[in-house]
């Protein structure tokens, strides 16, 4: 059996919730959603229920720490391309969220750190293969086939004048 992931998160208005979430590609499942909670299916084993707050309080006796306050989960997500992730940042930023921090590429790895409308950072990256599935020294061992020039370490050096070859 495999495991699925959800992700519990207060939310103050459940229709804009939602309505942002269908805009990022989310299905909202209509069968685990009513007046108090929605069901967020990213796919087939990651979900976020999203309850208005005075519902989510119903479930613990702590009291709710509120997004506006106060940082306690950054939930992250993969993306299948680097264009999925920038496709991902400009429906976040049209559907009514907000951006955390700048996009990142790392060379192996392009990260967006973004906010739904209720402040609770969501993160969408997409990862190189040969880095998700070694690490990302793997990735820069490798050579780059687009660029030849990029595989010769005595290319920068004669660029810049030195006499790197015999």
């Amino acid at each position: 059996m495999s495991t699925s992931v959800f992700v519990n998160l207060p939310v103050a208005d459940l229709e804009r919730s939602k309505a942002f979430y269908a805009a990022l590609g989310a299905r909202i499942v209509p069968e685990f959603t009513d007046e108090n909670a929605a069901c967020v299916q990213w796919d087939e084993n990651v979900f976020f229920m999203i309850l208005r707050t005075d519902y989510f309080a119903t479930f613990t006796d702590r009291p709710i720490a509120g997004p506006e306050t106060g940082v306690q989960v950054m939930t992250a997500l993969s993306r299948d391309s680097k264009e999925h992730v920038a496709e991902t940042r400009e429906r976040v930023l049209a559907s009514g969220g907000g951006e955390n921090r700048p996009p990142q590429d790392l060379g192996f790895m392009t990260q967006i750190s973004m906010t739904d409308p209720d402040g609770h950072i969501l993160e969408f990256m997409w990862m190189e293969p040969v880095a998700a599935e070694k690490g990302p020294e793997a990735f820069f061992a490798e050579p780059d086939h687009d660029n030849p020039e990029a595989n010769d370490p005595y290319a920068d050096a004669e660029e810049e004048g030195w006499p790197a070859r015999d």
